[in-house]
């Protein structure tokens, strides 16, 4: 068994790890977010965490009400920009916490007056100690170059951060089933997709809402184990254009999950299938074309794109194994990137 696989299985242990401890610092933060409301806020990181942030902007719009900017570091490393900051809340999400420049562009958004937050697996990295509230991953040594259970323990602490900041009840309630879905997704076969792309040389990764996040992360996986060149794309997105390179020998992932944005993925996905394409569908329920990737039974709209990212890994790690690649060791990648 690769890393890769036997890390994506401790996911669901070490989400249910998470969810019974550091109550105190995500109550501090929420009073802290009470104290000073968020005129709005903004991300900083990069690679699987950015995909992560990503999720963390849905669900801060969608229960906070909150629109949510990507800082791209440079701003602050290269181009030396003096961001007003002020009034918002500012998360940094990195899995060691070491990166220059996701260090020093949250340190500017501190100084400038925002409140900071690092979701971070390293709690004695230097990104840990630049925030203002530390919310821990909790997911563990991860010696696999390709995160897994670490960017499912980072979308986990997303959800609970904005559940109790908001006290949104279902999602809180939500959240304590999670590991037993997490373990009913490491149980759902997709193997039926390997051959269909073990031969592939492009695909889009399509999904919508709080699921974008996640389809962003399955196709850099896919880059990184299989080098598989993938894109994602949002279901509107991907109507605005990028429609036309879609044809023969030209796969689609979709992640059609049980709300308005798996809806509209599932439309689209249905149209391609009609018109001949080779679709690759990923839903709790069966599709009306195309290959069927099963899921678990919903458990919450915001935490869906979860579950399907547990039962991605595996599949992601036996396709990089039937294309000839060792999924532990993607070629010239390593296990922590330091940019400037």
């Amino acid at each position: 068994m690769s890393i890769m696989l036997a890390e994506t299985r401790e996911a669901p242990a070490r989400v249910e790890a998470m969810l019974r401890q550091d109550a105190e610092a995500y109550a501090a933060l929420a009073r802290d977010l009470a104290a000073r409301p968020p005129r709005f806020a903004a991300t900083v990181a990069r690679g699987s965490s950015d995909h992560a942030a990503t999720y963390l902007a849905m669900l801060t719009g969608i229960v906070g009400g909150i629109a949510t900017a990507s800082i791209p570091p440079s701003l602050v490393t290269r181009y030396g920009a003096r961001l007003e900051l002020g009034g918002a809340l500012v998360t940094s999400l990195s899995q060691s916490g070491a990166s220059p420049d996701i260090v020093a562009t949250l340190a500017a958004a501190r100084e400038a007056g925002g409140t900071t937050v690092a979701i971070v697996n390293a709690e004695d990295s230097p990104l840990a100690s630049t925030a203002g509230h530390v919310l821990p991953q909790r997911a563990g040594v991860e010696r696999s170059v390709a995160a897994t259970k670490s960017f499912i323990c980072t979308l986990a602490v997303a959800a609970r951060l904005v559940a109790v900041w908001r006290q949104d009840r279902a999602l809180l309630d939500a959240l304590q089933r999670l590991p037993e879905r997490l373990e009913a997704a490491l149980a759902c076969d997709w193997s039926a997709a390997v051959p269909r792309l073990v031969e592939a040389s492009s695909l889009y990764v399509v999904g919508r809402g709080p699921c974008l996040g996640v389809a962003q992360e399955s196709a850099l996986k896919l880059k990184e184990t299989s080098f598989l060149h993938a894109e994602a794309l949002s279901a509107a997105e991907i109507r605005h254009g990028p429609r036309a390179v879609i044809g023969e020998g030209f796969p689609l992932l979709a992640y059609a999950l049980a709300d308005v944005g798996g809806g509209d993925t599932a439309t689209f996905a249905a149209e391609l299938a009609d018109a001949g394409a080779e679709v690759i569908v990923a839903s709790p329920r069966k599709p009306s074309a195309g290959l069927h990737l099963p899921l678990p039974e919903p458990l919450h709209p915001l935490l869906d794109p979860i579950v399907a990212i547990q039962a991605f890994y595996p599949m992601a790690a036996s396709l990089a194994v039937a294309r000839g690649q060792d999924p532990d060791s993607p070629r010239g990648l390593r296990k922590v990137t330091e940019t400037i």
